[in-house]
């Protein structure tokens, strides 16, 4: 076994001389080796995507030679998305498990200082092996959350799941070098080459699907050799510490313990649709009168998780959607958040019932602003009633892309993503229990996005016939969808997060402009920056000819 974390210069002192040529030419041996072992995965995959033109997933490439925990997170989202059977799923586990610790222990074994006596390779490969099904079990809610994320397609889920392994990749490299690894607190030097790697990772991810075609497979060649310059630096480190600090204290499994807490709560605070609207939705249209010159008549659509107590806007002209339907009267009926999570289609069923309501009582053209789950009614509505009313349709904060991803229903007991499913499942039902509003991973909702995702993921943001259609995209949407151009209809492009641009005031001019007859297009050039700097950490699409709806 390898010798406890001792300070750098006791263990440099008991190691002795070397021979300086034997050191020096087994050294670049040992490097080049090191830099064709952690450049060959990512040139297998990126070769493999390119072959199949797999546009969306070329960012992944440079995560498979990566240090802890971000080749394990590369490694369960491919898992979680590209298996149909319990069974399936546990063999391709255990033979994931069993290759990720093999080549972590010959890539541990080619980093090693060579100041340092090496432990037997038994030990490595036992160790690095054993690190990798605790990595393979503790990412894996995570990995899950990638999974919510390629179906709601809401940034949170992104942004969430980046966390935890920044924080768990010090304790995992020292596991796999060392064997006291779960005390004292990891150095900072260790802290900071693995915060590189995921710096390293994003900007390699986002060159490869800036690309074209089979020039990505350089790139991630080239980032799979920089992993292994990083890798032989936090070998080094985990061998060689400095003073370390806790050194009595087990750091390593509070972490992990917290890491997999976080897992719940973030899942209770987020929801696995996101909560585009929180409570009772009072946009500026609902709460200000609309100018003369506006000859619709509007009807506002909120969000998921939203609520309607029966107040009537401000402007005659405009009226609330109710996820309850309408009254005797034909008047929207107050609705609770519960309300919103039916499906898309029966949501827009409602909607066609209010237009007609609207049109017929007011001889006046139907104008629809919806925003997040809103918006997806409105699309939804349009595509399924050609001739309607509505001549003109404003959505804020679209799903971009939803519905990448697929899961069965609980009564399938097979299908692709089955055992991602459950796992959303069991974590949702836990963070129920501190959550006022209960989730469901097979709401109808969700479903809807899943059962239609082929329709949603590439025409939903298509233009309609006869109706003027802009989208207004918050600069958070950027890293909600692999790169590229998904909206075939004008688009604004507003710095903010999902839900919350509808409130600004530029914003609120912009709408009466489009109401009024102007058509808008504004691009914002950060936005396809930040779409390519995520393009490493989308979990990769289910291939649509295997959804099997």
């Amino acid at each position: 076994m390898p010798p406890a974390p001792r300070r750098r210069r006791e263990i440099l002192q008991e190691a002795g001389r070397h021979d300086e040529e034997t050191t020096v030419g087994s050294g670049r041996v040992r490097t080049i080796a090191l830099l064709l072992l952690s450049a060959l995965p990512p040139t297998l995959e990126g070769a493999a995507v390119a072959a199949l033109g797999f546009q969306a997933a070329r960012g992944l490439a440079p995560q498979a030679s990566a240090v802890w925990p971000y080749h394990v997170y590369h490694d369960m989202r491919w898992l979680l998305v590209y298996h149909n059977s319990i069974p399936g799923f546990a063999v391709e586990l255990l033979a994931v498990t069993l290759l990720r610790g093999l080549y972590s222990a010959a890539l541990v074994a080619l980093s090693w200082p060579a100041e340092v006596p090496r432990p037997p390779p038994r030990w490595l490969i036992r160790r690095n092996v054993e690190i990798a099904a605790l990595a393979m079990v503790v990412v894996s809610p995570w990995a899950a959350f990638s999974v919510a994320f390629a179906t709601v397609t809401l940034a949170w889920f992104l942004l969430a799941s980046l966390v935890p392994m920044l924080i768990l990749s010090p304790f995992l490299i020292r596991a796999g070098t060392v064997s006291h690894w779960w005390r004292g607190l990891p150095s900072g030097q260790l802290v900071g080459w693995s915060a590189l790697n995921l710096v390293l990772l994003t900007l390699a991810g986002a060159c490869a699907a800036s690309v074209p075609g089979w020039w990505a497979v350089p790139v991630v060649a080239v980032a799979g050799a920089a992993n292994g310059l990083i890798r032989r630096r936090t070998v080094h480190e985990a061998v060689l510490p400095g003073r370390m600090r806790w050194a009595r204290v087990p750091v390593a499994p509070l972490a992990i313990v917290l890491i997999m807490v976080l897992a719940v709560l973030t899942q209770a605070v987020v929801g696995i649709a996101g909560r585009g609207t929180r409570g009772e939705w009072q946009p500026p249209m609902v709460t200000r009168p609309l100018p003369a010159q506006v000859r619709h008549a509007v009807i506002a659509i909120a969000g998921h998780d939203s609520g309607y107590d029966g107040r009537q806007p401000v402007d005659p002209r405009v009226e609330r959607f109710s996820y309850r339907g309408l009254d005797g009267q034909g008047r929207p009926v107050p609705y609770h958040p519960k309300d919103t999570h039916r499906s898309l289609e029966s949501s827009a069923a409602l909607l066609a019932a209010q237009v007609a309501a609207v049109h017929r009582r007011t001889g006046r053209p139907v104008a629809l602003i919806g925003q997040s789950e809103g918006a997806m009614v409105v699309v939804t509505y349009l595509k399924a009633s050609p001739g309607s009313p509505v001549d003109a349709a404003v959505l804020f904060s679209p799903l971009l892309r939803p519905g990448r991803s697929y899961y069965p229903p609980p009564q399938a007991r097979s299908g692709w993503g089955v055992v991602g499913g459950w796992e959303l499942r069991w974590m949702i039902g836990l963070a129920n229990l501190v959550r006022e509003n209960d989730q469901n991973a097979d709401e109808p909702f969700i479903r809807s996005l899943l059962d239609r995702g082929p329709f949603y993921r590439n025409y939903a943001l298509c233009p309609v016939p006869g109706v003027r259609m802009v989208a207004f995209l918050p600069t958070s949407s950027a890293v909600e969808a692999p790169p590229g151009q998904y909206a075939g209809i004008p688009v604004v492009q507003r710095p903010g997060f999902h839900g919350a641009i509808l409130y600004q005031e530029p914003v609120q001019e912009e709408i009466q402009a489009v109401l009024a007859g102007a058509t808008l297009h504004q691009r914002r050039r950060e936005y396809d920056v930040l779409q390519q700097l995520a393009a490493a950490w989308q979990a990769p699409p289910l291939a649509i000819r295997l959804n099997p709806v």
